[in-house]
């Protein structure tokens, strides 16, 4: 992992529509087309479905809003509307295994049918929450953020 594999900054909000208005009218953001998945997610109490719906800004540096989900670790954060920093990882079990390592705690990974690792969210003791994205989906995100 390196600073430069850092693509984004996501923030959970209660109302996305409303985030989505408020960004765009306070500094001109363009966004993606909003997108609604269900989704398996494997945290360490076991797998659970979830309903996530989020949007990315066209506008660099990419800011992604999500849908809050009470229940889940997806509710804004306290005293602050970053929810997390996203990398792209070459590697995502090794990068998590790193990021373990060093005391950042595994809450969720999104994984394929195939059981390969999509994406993971860490936490670090100290608060900073880091999601990895495997770089095999940049392509598709690449061409999402150019949808519009």
């Amino acid at each position: 992992m390196r600073g430069t594999d850092q693509f984004h900054i996501g923030v959970v909000v209660d109302d996305l529509d409303a985030a989505i208005v408020e960004l765009t009218e306070m500094f001109g953001y363009e966004w993606c087309t909003t997108l609604a998945v269900q989704t398996p997610v494997m945290q360490p109490g076991g797998e659970m479905l979830i309903d996530l719906r989020f949007t990315y800004s066209v506008t660099a540096p990419q800011v992604e809003l999500v849908q809050s989900i009470p229940g889940t670790l997806w509710v804004p954060a306290p005293g602050s509307g970053i929810h997390h920093a996203g990398y792209w990882s070459d590697d995502l079990r090794a990068d998590s295994a790193l990021l373990e390592a060093h005391g950042y705690s595994t809450e969720a990974k999104g994984v394929r049918p195939d059981g390969t690792p999509a994406w993971a969210y860490h936490r670090s003791p100290s608060g900073p929450r880091i999601e990895l994205v495997s770089r095999q989906l940049q392509p598709g995100l690449e061409q999402y953020w150019g949808s519009n």
